[in-house]
Parts: structure tokens; C-alpha cells; sequence
């Protein structure tokens, strides 16, 4: 995770890098190749803005609105599960805004009053070492990465800050709750992982990093990420869509209440979700969109051959408890699934 000092040495070097004109903040975990070509491509349409990003977890972006809920630093909130969005929203961290595109969104993806939107859809995949791995070897669904055979070869990132993690996390207790009738069912299942995770990532480059230089070969990831890793940076990553299914998560955007500089932060808002820019998002970098108006025919050849069986997920339930499954995940289960005897 990077440090907060240095975020905020960051942010105010970026601010004094463009006096005379007005900043827009952005906190966001879309990474920064994303960030980086939509923050130019705003400020070459409107010079009079500045964006300034900061790239950390989704967690951490939630940790960080709150934190400054009676000094907003941030103005857009872009990026992160639904279920962080919906946790902010109840504890008044979010300002209601419709978009421009209100109608073609999906009730679904969206709060039901209005406080953030769904942009993408993200599936949660199995990614995996291509050199190393094959196809028929690597793990079809979520039970057979507790085989003692993937001991000591799976790399995960610390769920701690990702909202990635947590879902997927979450998501096993659940489904465990359901066969069992408790969450000791999951977190028994997570003390079968954890015998078989050489480490946990500190952040996703480290994650991807690990990955590639075959210090761990499987891990558990967002299929975006895997493909943008795999086309941009050429790294022998390749994937598996759980048999069993796969949650998808709602991927969010909203705006912060309290920000200074609203109006500008709308226009923002406005651009990255338009139907051009979510087009471009699919093509350049993977995002599947939420909103129901973009034709298969835009959007590249992989996403419109793509097949998700979604797990039955109870996000409300989810939202409900993540918070308190991390912290017995972080005091009970990390590091001691060996020592447990897990099989």
C-alpha cells in the first residue's frame, strides 16, 4: 500500500505544477495507464482544468474519504465495488448526482438514490503463469486451488486494502455459509487457502511482478487487470472463469460530498462516462461496460464472445459483514492455515 504522506506530497506537487487553473482530484484504483490518458485527454479538451489522480486500493480510497469526511480532498470517487460505494453513501460520504445517461443505466448497477452509478462489470478470474502452466493444469474452479498440489505456489494480493479481495473473500464465505449454515465454514475454507499462499502482495504490482518471475504461479484476480497486464505489458498471464461461477462485482463511480470544486468534478464525471468514453475503456483497457446502450459491435472481439456464469451473491449481506470477515480473516486466519493442519 502506498504510504498517505507520500499521496499527499504528491497531490500537492501535482497542484503547483498548473497554477491558474482549477485542479480536479481524483481517487481511484484503475491504475496508471488508465488515469493517465483520460487525465490528458480532459485537460487537452478543457485547459483550464488540471486533473490530479491518485492511484491506491479501492479500500484505501474508502478509508481516505472517510477519513476526510469534514476536509474533502478529493472531488470523484472513480472505482471500486459497489459495495464500498454503498457503505460510503449510508455514512454520507457521497453527493447525489444523475448523470446525463440516467436512462440507459441498469437499476441494478446503480444506487437506488442516485448517490453512485456502475461503469464496468468485473468478473473474478483464476489467473495463472502461461510459461509455466498449461491450460488442461491450470485450476478450474475455486475448490481445486485448496489441492495440496498448488502448495506454496499461490501468490494473492493482502485483501486488507482491495476491494478486489474482499469481494472474492466474502464471496467463498458466503457460498460456504450456504453449504455449512455459518461463516466458520468460509473461513475454514480461506485457512485451506492460506496453507496453500506462499505470500500475500502488498499491491498489485507486486502481485503481477511475483506472478511473472514465477515466485508463485496462481493467483486470484479481476479479469480486466489479467487482460491489460497480458496486452499492454506482455506478461505470460492467462486465465480461468470458475466453473462454479464468478462474482461480479459493479464497478462505481460517484461524486464526494463536500467537494471543492463540484461543477468542474460533474464535467469529469461526465467525460469518463460517456458512451465514447466507455467505449474507448473497453478497447484500450478492458472494461466491460455497465451501461445498457453500447452495441457488442463496438466493443472488441474477446468481450463479445465473453461468457460469465455469475455466483448468487447477496451483496446486501456482503456489505453487511466484509468489514468484520477481514478483521477475523486478518487475526485468525492469515499465516496460520499450515499451523492449523489444513488439508
Amino acid at each position: 500500500m502506498k504510504p498517505l504522506l507520500v499521496l499527499a506530497v504528491g497531490l500537492a506537487c501535482a497542484g503547483c505544477s498548473k497554477s491558474g487553473v482549477t485542479p480536479i482530484v481524483v481517487y481511484s484504483p484503475h491504475g496508471k495507464e488508465l488515469l493517465v490518458s483520460f487525465a490528458r485527454e480532459y485537460e487537452q479538451a478543457h485547459p483550464e482544468c488540471a486533473v490530479q489522480w491518485l492511484d491506491m486500493g479501492s479500500q484505501d480510497v474508502y478509508d481516505r474519504v472517510r477519513t476526510e469526511k469534514e476536509n474533502p480532498q478529493a472531488d470523484i470517487w472513480w472505482g471500486g465495488p459497489m459495495t464500498a460505494f454503498a457503505r460510503a453513501e449510508r455514512e454520507g460520504l457521497l453527493e447525489r448526482y444523475v448523470p446525463s445517461w440516467d436512462s440507459v443505466s441498469v437499476p441494478a448497477y446503480r444506487s437506488p438514490g442516485r448517490f453512485w452509478y456502475g461503469t464496468f462489470l468485473t468478473p473474478e478470474v483464476i489467473m495463472y503463469n502461461s510459461n509455466r502452466i498449461t491450460p488442461a493444469q491450470a485450476p478450474k474452479d475455486w475448490d481445486d486451488l485448496l489441492d495440496p498440489a498448488w502448495r506454496g505456489k499461490i501468490v494473492i494480493r493482502s485483501p486488507l486494502a482491495s476491494g478486489t479481495m474482499r469481494i472474492i473473500f466474502s464471496s467463498i464465505i458466503l457460498r460456504e455459509m450456504q453449504r455449512g449454515g455459518s461463516p466458520g465454514s468460509g473461513f475454514e475454507w480461506l485457512r485451506k487457502l492460506d496453507a496453500n499462499t506462499k505470500t500475500y502482495a502488498a499491491d498489485p504490482t507486486q502481485l503481477y511482478i511475483a506472478i511473472a518471475r514465477e515466485e508463485g504461479l496462481v493467483t486470484l484476480w479481476d479479469l480486466p487487470d489479467v487482460m491489460l497486464q497480458v496486452e499492454t505489458h506482455h506478461y505470460p498471464f492467462a486465465y480461468v472463469l470458475p466453473a462454479s461461477g464468478t462474482p461480479l462485482i459493479t464497478d462505481g463511480i460517484a461524486l464526494v460530498r463536500g467537494a471543492k470544486h463540484p461543477e468542474e468534478a460533474k464535467r469529469f464525471y461526465e467525460f469518463v462516462t460517456s458512451r465514447p468514453g466507455m467505449t474507448r475503456q473497453a478497447r484500450e483497457f478492458f472494461r466491460i461496460p455497465a451501461r445498457r446502450d453500447i452495441p457488442p459491435s463496438d466493443l472488441p472481439p474477446w468481450m463479445q464472445k465473453l461468457e460469465i456464469r455469475a455466483l448468487p451473491v447477496n451483496f446486501d449481506t456482503l456489505a453487511d459483514h466484509e468489514k468484520e470477515w477481514m478483521k477475523t480473516w486478518d487475526e485468525k486466519v492469515r499465516g496460520r492455515g499450515a499451523a492449523s493442519g489444513a488439508e
